[in-house]
């Protein structure tokens, strides 16, 4: 479609951006080149950070103002500077359109996407974090507000959910949708080594598995896969943030992942189409359709999906799906079903098209009203001592010794499992075994957190039923700690 027809105006869009690292500086660079957005304040907890980021888009630093104040604030507004700061509250009475809320900190994203929907503003929630854990109550706040808030376009959440939307309005039955890892794994034949994030390990005999044999059954594709996930051992085959982006995707269509951890595969693209298909058909997949990761396998000259997302789809006809392989589509070999690639996930370059829906359109890149079907909880990857910190740390937020599973949604009782950005940084009040999840029991959290806060109210919202109800909460299965 040409998007001009739906997303076009006069007066640009007004934006400020809170958190000024990875995402939020590639919006803010690349708004200067955007006649239908202006992004003039920048939030971060370091000012300095936020100043640079205007000053390497262009701005000159005379014309940048660090505001502390509403008046301040409103001042620099009015004569056209752009605004730097440190607290959302001295820019949220600003005559702006949309926040992006991209600090990655799930206590600190959920305050702001309140305080933003409070204000009347919406909001582009980057932060994932905090739409694992309650996205769905603040989809529900928004509308009572009159506002919209939603994943971002640029991030595979957005992308993924416009895809399996497509697919479906263009007819396609699914079978699998999910995303490729952050990070691929590239063999190199001559050295028979695998790199993956700026690490490189030896897997002497993994170009015997390199070509998937032609035949194989449901196990024995299960096992060719063991076996690559073996020789790669010395590699990370399990990512938090990747699970957190598959929840998001879950709560917005509905679509569950075929089993907790996921299979999560080191793949070919050419082999997607012949993995992520029922059992019956020999591949993984115990339900249809099924939320998926893969590792994307390839040699260093070969394409690479950068990250981005896909469907798997089944062809009803295959003279129509040997005609498209023939033109180089990804169709599997029983020539009944296909994967179609959208190999790409380009950060605040691509958010445009999901601020441009939200203020012009007054919708999300996403459903109106996302539901809680899956929590991405909490579990111990080995045995954790009482008086635990489970300190979230890095780029992802990460809590050490601590993995996550996709599980059916429930509301928080004591012994329901935690969700995984609401463990992060809480102190076990008790032990937990290896492959138990932590439990709301085993932590304690105050009445500050306004995570806690929103999680109780989306609680209340989506499971009064259950909340009133004394009898059986679900139980989550005990997950065998990843790799």
């Amino acid at each position: 479609m040409h998007l001009s027809h739906y997303l076009d105006g006069d007066a640009p869009i007004r934006c400020c951006v809170i958190g000024s690292g990875g995402f939020g500086r590639s919006f803010i660079l690349h708004a200067r080149h955007l006649a239908a957005v202006e992004a003039r304040v920048v939030i971060d907890l370091d000012p300095a950070l936020a100043a640079k980021a205007l000053v390497d888009a262009g701005i000159e630093s005379a014309r940048i103002r660090h505001c502390r104040t509403p008046a301040e604030a409103s001042r620099a507004w009015d004569r056209g500077d752009w605004i730097v700061g440190d607290r959302l509250e001295a820019v949220i009475d600003l005559p702006l359109d949309v926040v992006i809320e991209a600090t990655g900190h799930p206590e600190a994203g959920a305050r702001h996407a309140a305080l933003v929907l409070e204000a009347g503003h919406h909001v582009a929630l980057v932060t994932k974090e905090v739409d694992s854990v309650v996205g769905p109550g603040l989809a529900a706040m928004a509308r009572k507000r009159g506002c919209v808030i939603s994943p971002v376009d640029g991030d595979q959440p957005a992308l993924a959910i416009g895809l399996v939307s497509w697919a479906e309005t263009v007819g396609l039955e699914i079978l699998a949708a999910g995303k490729s890892s952050e990070y691929d794994f590239v063999f190199d034949p001559s050295t028979e080594t695998l790199a993956s994030n700026g690490k490189r390990i030896d897997v002497r005999g993994f170009g015997e598995r390199w070509e998937l044999p032609a035949g194989l059954d449901s196990e024995g594709h299960r096992q060719w896969g063991t076996d690559r996930a073996r020789l790669a051992g010395a590699l990370p085959q399990h990512a938090v943030p990747d699970l957190c982006e598959m929840a998001i995707v879950a709560n917005a269509t509905g679509v569950m992942p075929d089993r907790p951890s996921l299979h999560y595969p080191i793949a070919r693209l050419g082999e997607i189409a012949d993995l992520f298909v029922p059992t019956a058909d020999g591949g993984l997949l115990t339900r249809t359709p099924a939320l998926e990761v893969f590792h994307c396998l390839r040699r260093p000259d070969e394409f690479s999906l950068a990250g981005g997302v896909f469907v798997v789809v089944r062809g009803h006809d295959r003279a129509s799906w040997q005609m498209l392989a023939e033109k180089g589509h990804l169709v599997g070999r029983r020539g009944d079903s296909a994967m179609l690639p959208l190999p790409r996930h380009l950060l605040g370059l691509e958010a445009a098209t999901t601020l441009l829906e939200m203020v012009r359109c007054g919708v999300p890149s996403s459903v109106g009203q996302p539901r809680p079907h899956v929590d991405l909880i909490a579990v111990a990857g080995t045995n954790l001592s009482e008086g635990t910190t489970l300190t979230a740390h890095g780029h992802h937020h990460s809590i050490d010794h601590v993995s996550s599973a996709l599980v059916p949604a429930s509301p928080l009782g004591d012994d329901a499992p935690l969700p995984y950005y609401l463990a992060a940084n809480r102190v076990l009040m008790r032990p937990v075994r290896a492959g138990e999840p932590i439990r709301l029991r085993d932590v304690a959290i105050d009445d500050s957190s306004s995570l806690w806060k929103l999680r109780q109210d989306q609680d209340a919202l989506f499971f009064a039923d259950a909340m009133t109800s004394t009898h059986a909460t679900i139980e989550p299965p005990r997950i065998e700690a990843p790799r």
